[in-house]
């Protein structure tokens, strides 16, 4: 079997529900769902981080987000970025003579070009640096040089990008990430998209116009899979696609976006199931079985050891792996998986036993919010409202401490996610001594990933 092309597929802000597979009766997506039922359509996959810039660097480097220093998404602050010292998944496998694209949404490293994609890893790039864009007024970087919008849907331009990358290296082995922004607000999609969720009745104009964006993409996603077949490399190429992070479901542009999401409490921001749990389909006809659904956990940090294992390389590392290789799993082959795993997310400096989870198994133990972590200086999104207008410049970042005063911790929660994947039955009263475990579990882990991120150089940040 020769090594086979990668092409991962990232969403924003899509949930678990934003997807016909996953169970939504009113959302089409035709060509999500045909992967989903080629391939492996997985049910209990877990994003890395409940927020976009974090998650995207564990998926990049099979290792948990606080390791490297990307705790948030203030580009600013420099919260966002990969530390240097890390590789990614296109460093990895350029170095095995792999070509490396990306197209789309980065977000793992503004205002210095040493974190630009490039700079990363990928040979060519064509996307935004920001944590958002216009989908009509685009400014877009295609390898440090911008150029403006020329009319076209955000959506449909990264789709056509992702299909010249395909057919310019059809008859090389390449590694393709396509980061799509939808449906990522500002609430934007052709006219055409919208109306039929508009004219069903079911939701209100804000989730018509997201249910459109997604249905836009969507359509992306067929363009990209009927250019592997007609090029003759379906068979030999992975395709794996997935969301950063579960869905907003507040308030945007004035509409509440409440909506389905599965049988999951939480949203984006939340490390509660529907925060973290997402929507993940992967095919490679040569390698994989097809139409099987896979229910044991796998995480964003196994993607890199997958793709590695996939492509015949060793994942040779200095620095540890998070991850573990999922191909045995997807084979059906019996065999140890990692049995825990850790998510924590506030804003700024990582707080102990605030929004953080551990999985151990069917148990989960979950730490809740502390409000005043949650909350994001004004000052801190001008700089992602100013790169909608301008093309991407250099600056100096903004290192200062963020003062604060938080409340106490509340008591951690125990869930059995095998009966209760609502959240809703708080079970640590009557298992004390599994929550003393997991407690104890997290924490060591969180004195560790932080105990790392604070020896980083300021340099390699």
């Amino acid at each position: 079997m020769s090594r086979p092309n990668i092409v991962l597929i990232l969403s924003d802000d899509q949930g678990y529900g934003d997807l016909g597979l996953f169970g939504n009766t009113l959302l089409q997506t035709p060509n999500l769902d045909r992967l989903g039922r080629e391939g492996i359509s997985l049910t209990q996959h877990y994003c890395g981080s409940p927020l976009c810039a974090p998650s995207r660097a564990a998926l990049l480097t099979g290792r948990y987000n606080h390791r490297m220093g990307a705790l948030s998404v203030e580009s600013n602050r420099g919260l966002d970025r990969i530390a240097l010292r890390e590789r990614t998944v296109a460093d990895r496998l350029r170095d095995e003579g792999y070509v490396t694209g990306m197209v789309g949404k980065w977000h793992n490293g503004l205002f210095d070009m040493r974190h630009h994609p490039n700079s990363r890893g990928f040979d060519e790039f064509a996307g935004f640096l920001n944590g958002g864009m216009d989908y009509y007024d685009w400014i877009l970087d295609y390898n440090g040089s911008p150029r403006r919008s020329d009319g076209r849907y955000l959506t449909d331009v990264f789709t056509d990008e992702a299909v010249g990358f395909i057919r310019r290296h059809a008859k090389e082995p390449f590694f393709l990430y396509l980061a799509y922004n939808a449906p990522h607000v500002p609430l934007q999609a052709p006219e055409e998209d919208v109306r039929p969720y508009r004219e069903a009745g079911q939701v209100n104009e804000g989730v018509a116009t997201l249910y459109g964006m997604i249905s836009r993409m969507d359509k992306g996603v067929g363009r990209v899979l009927d250019t592997l077949e007609k090029l003759g490399i379906a068979d030999s190429t992975i395709v794996l696609f997935t969301s950063d992070n579960g869905p907003w479901l507040g308030s945007a542009e004035g509409h509440d976006m409440a909506r389905y999401n599965g049988p999951f409490r939480g949203m984006k921001q939340d490390v509660l199931e529907g925060g973290i749990r997402v929507p993940a389909m992967v095919r490679w006809p040569e390698g994989l079985p097809g139409g099987v659904e896979v229910s044991e956990m796998v995480h964003f940090t196994d993607w890199l050891p997958t793709f590695l294992s996939a492509a015949g390389c060793v994942a040779k590392s200095e620095l540890p792996l998070d991850g573990a290789d999922a191909l045995p799993l997807f084979r059906g082959e019996t065999g140890k998986r990692p049995d825990q795993r850790f998510w924590q997310f506030n804003r700024y400096e990582p707080v102990l036993n605030c929004n953080g989870a551990v999985r151990e198994g069917n148990w989960k133990l979950y730490f809740p919010w502390i409000p005043e972590a949650k909350r994001k200086m004004s000052s801190d999104s001008e700089w992602y409202h100013r790169l909608f207008h301008e093309p991407h410049f250099e600056t100096e970042i903004d290192r200062s401490a963020v003062q604060r005063d938080l409340s106490a911790s509340s008591e951690p929660e125990l869930y059995n996610l095998a009966e209760d994947t609502w959240e809703a039955r708080n079970l640590a009263a009557e298992h004390p001594e599994r929550v003393a475990r997991m407690k104890r579990a997290f924490e060591s882990w969180f004195e560790e990933v932080e105990a790392e991120r604070k020896r980083l150089p300021v340099c390699e940040i």
